[in-house]
């Protein structure tokens, strides 16, 4: 622990708090845009939206859960909300550690989220050869600290802790290395976030932090209308000010009273987008926007079959935390690869996270985790990216958890479990079989590419192994096709085998024409 959160900061010398009463002149200028179009902000102007193409193809991002809570590192990126909560671990561990929270509050341990050793572009190299397409980093969290330059708040890390723009830096890297820059916002839980220390003596009720705390108030009431200005104000200050080509909203957006507000983003949102000539994208959970205006986000989760619609599965490297703590529960490469390619072949995207630690670098676990999946890519790749549900998601015995947070503990995949993608291009048309473990035996049965199974409507033309330069031997009859592996490229612990069917050209009738007299 180092000095300055063993003693607590000096705030003697804080900025003023900035005066966010009066919204009147910003929420005017929404309003411009959104009566200039093409979107108004209601749900039947906003059922037009269309997914853009890049992010139909893109199917793998990277997530950044950063903040204030890795300098704690304990439990969870929900300390400054747990630590305040009499009868938690944090609590106890906050008391014990540094002492009571009138004397240290959350607030002090900003100064010792230095980011000191932060490289953006290190770390969107490492995210390129991650093999993502695009990157959200969070913009804030539920605690109230804004990792960006903003107007509507002091408690921001251009003027405290990294005493630099960390959001615009990396979004500025990761373009720099082709890739989409994306944002995400988790300011509506702060409404209610930090009430347990409303409850007691505790620096929450300090009215010099009440700007930072933030109402405090308690999750059965509504937010109020400065609030909610407020929070419409804050996310079109990041549209606005970094473009972001995917924002992503966190949870409770959903409750009525952001209702209308949420209406007013998207619209606002799409309407700039329009005039920057870029597609974009938001991410949603529940139900906080109608089915079509957005993609639907599901959290460290799946659905069951193929959904029409592209939607989204952010999860984490670790079952744990998404920020960085000691102690991580981490899943493994097969764990993570096994979760990207069911969420693809169920025409979904996996946004996946890792927490950086205060210092400003990522854990060498998680990046060792990064690169093992961007090395099964580099083989499999084309299985994944540009490609498009087949007629049926997978097959085998294991069944997968289905719905939000159930990722706690891995899923045993078989050889015998296969998920299937499709693609057509200049070279005809394709079907990947991506069987999820490497067969002991070194063959591969799949049973929907059975003639008797009537899902493969064209004959095969040819059969190949990802990654694998000479053609397997391969027979298909009633029950399965049969394929012959070749060795595994890295002695056998290879992650999984992808099999290409190439099918045969679409029969053409010849035409015939009947001259009538």
């Amino acid at each position: 622990m180092s000095e300055v959160v063993r003693r607590g900061a000096d705030w003697t010398a804080l900025p003023p708090a900035v005066d966010v009463a009066d919204n009147s002149a910003g929420l005017s200028a929404v309003d411009a845009v959104i009566a200039a179009g093409p979107f108004r902000d209601s749900w039947e102007s906003l059922a037009a939206y269309q997914p853009p193409r890049w992010y139909l193809d893109a199917k793998f991002g990277v997530f950044l859960h950063w903040g204030v809570f890795s300098v704690p590192a304990f439990h969870n990126e929900w300390y400054s909300r747990e630590m305040y909560r009499a009868g938690t671990p944090e609590f106890e561990h906050h008391v014990a550690t540094y002492g009571p929270q009138d004397e240290f509050g959350y607030k002090d341990f900003i100064p010792s989220f230095t980011m000191e050793q932060f490289d953006p572009d290190a770390w969107a190299a490492l995210f390129r050869r991650a093999g993502a397409q695009f990157v959200v980093p969070v913009a804030e969290h539920h605690d109230g600290f804004a990792m960006y330059d903003t107007d509507r708040s002091r408690w921001k890390a251009t003027v405290m802790g990294p005493r630099r723009d960390v959001l615009g830096d990396l979004l500025d890297a990761t373009r720099r290395a082709w890739l989409v820059a994306g944002a995400s916002s988790h300011r509506a839980e702060h409404w209610f976030f930090m009430n347990g220390g409303a409850r007691f003596d505790s620096d929450v009720l300090d009215p010099a932090f009440v700007d930072f705390y933030g109402p405090a108030q308690r999750e059965e009431t509504a937010p109020n209308e400065q609030f909610l200005e407020d929070w419409l104000l804050r996310t079109v200050e990041i549209v606005d000010r970094y473009r972001p080509q995917v924002l992503w909203f966190d949870w409770w957006i959903e409750q009525p009273a952001f209702e209308p507000y949420v209406r007013k983003l998207a619209a606002y949102y799409y309407n700039r987008a329009a005039q920057w000539g870029r597609e974009v994208v938001i991410n949603y959970k529940w139900t906080s926007f109608a089915d079509g205006s957005a993609v639907y986000d599901v959290e460290r989760g799946s659905i069951a079959g193929i959904r029409p619609q592209v939607w989204q599965n952010d999860t984490s490297v670790s079952r744990s935390s998404w920020g960085w703590v000691e102690g991580h529960d981490y899943k493994s490469v097969a764990d993570l690869v096994g979760e990207l390619v069911d969420v693809v072949a169920k025409n979904g995207v996996l946004l996946l996270n890792v927490g950086p630690t205060p210092e400003g670098t990522i854990p060498a676990a998680e990046q060792e985790l990064l690169k093992g999946i961007g090395a099964w890519l580099s083989r499999n790749g084309e299985a994944i990216y540009g490609t498009r549900p087949w007629a049926v998601a997978g097959e085998g015995p294991t069944a997968v958890a289905v719905g939000s947070f159930v990722d706690h503990e891995a899923t045993a995949y078989t050889s015998a479990d296969v998920r299937f993608t499709s693609r057509t291009d200049v070279t005809g048309d394709h079907v990947y079989a991506i069987v999820l473990r490497r067969p002991a035996d070194g063959t591969a049965r799949i049973e929907s590419f059975g003639s008797g199974r009537g899902l493969l409507t064209r004959g095969i033309r040819a059969v190949s192994v990802l990654g694998q330069a000479d053609a397997p031997q391969w027979r298909q009859d009633h029950a399965a096709l049969t394929v012959e592996l070749g060795p595994a490229p890295d002695g056998g612990t290879d992650v999984g085998v992808v099999v290409k069917v190439s099918l045969d050209a679409e029969a053409t009738r010849q035409r015939t024409d009947v001259v009538h007299g």
